[in-house]
């Protein structure tokens, strides 16, 4: 039976996690004005061989300014070649973004495994935390008080 799994990756070109959803959502709204599905989508060079596990109940955690943000459920792993000749693969991800608690970690190249008991706890919907502007979540993490 497979564990569930995730992926992380750096949020190249986002400086927010604002930033993030403003090109979530305008994604979105251009595969919904050409008649597609709304999810989006995020091409990467290697294909993850550990599909079944991901995709049980895996997420693709992105890490904005050096710490794990937020997350996007991961819906499905589709493989390609590009005119090029080139292996890719297309990560499609719910366009639901899930802030999480911050957690650090150093830059690297492409995405990696993420196990499930590593991953950070998403910020609870009944608090007002999420409705903190980004600033003051993190320099009240910062000072372990959230």
């Amino acid at each position: 039976m497979a564990m569930t799994l995730h992926l992380v990756k750096l949020c190249v070109g986002a400086d927010s996690v604002e930033t993030l959803q403003a090109w979530i959502d305008f994604r979105v709204e251009q595969a919904q004005l050409a008649g597609l599905e709304p999810v989006t989508t995020h091409t990467t060079r290697m294909v993850p061989t550990r599909r079944e596990e991901l995709l049980k109940a895996g997420s693709l955690y992105w890490v904005i300014k050096g710490k794990i943000q937020a997350r996007q459920h991961l819906l499905d792993i589709r493989p390609f070649t590009d005119q090029s000749g080139v292996k890719r693969c297309d990560l499609v991800l719910d366009p639901r973004l899930i802030l999480t608690q911050y957690q650090p970690k150093r830059p690297f190249q492409g995405w990696r495994y993420l196990k499930a008991a590593d991953a950070p706890a998403d910020l609870s919907s009944g608090t007002d935390i999420k409705a903190m502007p980004e600033d003051m979540r993190r320099d009240l993490t910062e000072l372990c008080l959230i």
